[in-house]
């Protein structure tokens, strides 16, 4: 998420919680967005974002990670409650237990496009979405 307008910009998707998926996520965000040197990367404290090599990754794209302690959600209170959102606006409304995992992945990425263009958003002037068309 672009912190600055609420964006979602990158999203990876699997049915594990590993580094090669965050990475994967934080590589594709870099590339779309070509952010200046020592630009800040949120993130928890989970182990995937403690690991060598995401730290690696980061390094090779000159950011500044910024982590709280374990427990405290400071540095992903926006992630935290965009995911809060998505629960509860559309996974929550779905039977995902009768789902294969490609339709429930498939909702997800309608309802980034729908949060990102669409829905009335309280942190951007006037309630705009984060990339109003």
């Amino acid at each position: 998420m672009d912190c600055f307008g609420g964006e979602i910009i990158s999203l990876a998707m699997d049915d594990n919680l590993k580094k090669e998926l965050c990475i994967k996520a934080a590589k594709e965000a870099y590339k779309l967005r070509k952010p200046k040197s020592g630009f800040l990367f949120h993130s928890d404290a989970g182990s995937q974002y403690t690991s060598l090599k995401f730290k690696i990754e980061l390094g090779k794209m000159h950011a500044i990670q910024s982590m709280s302690d374990v427990g405290k959600c400071y540095d992903t209170s926006r992630m935290e409650s965009f995911f809060a959102t998505l629960k509860k606006e559309k996974l929550y409304q779905l039977d995902t237990m009768k789902m294969t995992m490609e339709e429930v992945k498939t909702e997800v990425w309608r309802f980034v496009q729908y949060y990102n263009r669409t829905r009335i958003c309280t942190f951007n002037e006037g309630g705009y979405p984060p990339c109003s068309l």
